[in-house]
């Protein structure tokens, strides 16, 4: 079941971003830890069950030793804030990634407690509590409360919006279904989706697509220019999200190209760099109310 009624483009009302900019752009560096063993992702399938496995575990480590500061220094050079998806063991495996993030004005968004166990067919009582858990968690190690989610594996269960609602939360990101941010049907709380992206993903497109580094600076370039023309053309404004991991991005022969595609986008004086909870924050604020009329409410979910 969806939690949010169909809602074609056409015919929405005008959003609007601050100083007149027509296209948000936030990035999200995942910070995650993987159960030994068990790991959804690896490069090489055939030792992913060895505990230990040097290559895959190796090889994921990589993004929290090295790539993630790495990408950090590029982020900050062309004036982008992480909105970092987090899990909340990586919280505790990886202090000094969290200090730095903040010390660099970045956001949290909640990402269950590890990227091994997935939500879909979780029971409510056992997920209730680990949203609690990890919710607690990362609110004591990043000093602040998260106010997004993105599920392990971009997963959730029907209960899961309701749930962290619940405990705060304003926004999911799971759904990757829109460029523009649209209101969710929780009962009772004002929630809203903000746009993620599978397509230009790293790990779709570096593992599943295998294309290569120059290949996926072009796919943001285009993924840029063409939301930033359609913007422009409907007098409106769009999101662009791009999801990253540091075991990826952050090696040397792809962050080069990343860096590349980042400048592009920098270069532009109406385009607004910001972080997931602003887009949250402006949209809940100046639109919310005006979407859910055009929707006509929300009554239910299309199924």
């Amino acid at each position: 079941m969806r939690p949010f009624r169909h809602w074609p483009l056409p015919g929405r009302p005008k959003l609007e971003l601050p100083n007149g900019a027509r296209l948000a752009v936030w990035v999200a560096p995942n910070i995650e830890v993987y159960e030994a063993g068990k790991s959804p992702i690896s490069i090489g399938a055939h030792t992913a069950r060895f505990d230990p496995d040097p290559m895959n575990d190796g090889w994921r480590d990589y993004g929290a030793r090295v790539g993630v500061w790495r990408l950090m220094e590029v982020l900050e050079r062309h004036g982008f804030r992480g909105s970092a998806p987090i899990n909340a063991e990586a919280c505790e495996a990886y202090p000094e990634i969290v200090e730095a993030g903040n010390e660099r004005g970045w956001c949290w968004i909640a990402h269950g407690k590890e990227n091994t166990t997935l939500h879909g067919d979780m029971e409510p009582g056992v997920e209730r509590p680990l949203l609690l858990e990890m919710h607690e968690t990362i609110e004591r190690l990043t000093g602040r409360p998260s106010r997004g989610w993105l599920g392990p594996g971009l997963t959730e269960t029907a209960e899961t919006p309701g749930i962290l609602a619940e405990l705060g939360y304003t926004y999911l990101t799971d759904w990757c279904n829109d460029d523009q941010p649209f209101p969710l049907d929780v009962s009772g709380a004002r929630m809203i989706a903000v746009p993620y992206s599978i397509e230009v993903n790293d790990i779709p497109v570096f593992i599943g697509g295998h294309a290569s580094a120059p290949v996926y600076e072009q796919m943001l370039v285009d993924q840029f220019e063409m939301l930033h023309a359609a913007a422009a053309a409907a007098d409106t404004a769009y999101v662009m999200a791009i999801p990253v991991h540091p075991f990826l991005v952050g090696l040397p022969f792809r962050l080069r190209h990343l860096e590349r595609a980042l400048a592009h986008i920098a270069s532009h004086d109406d385009v607004w760099l910001t972080t997931s909870d602003e887009i949250a924050d402006w949209y809940l604020e100046n639109h919310y109310d005006a979407a859910l009329e055009s929707i006509g409410g929300l009554a239910g979910s299309s199924g």
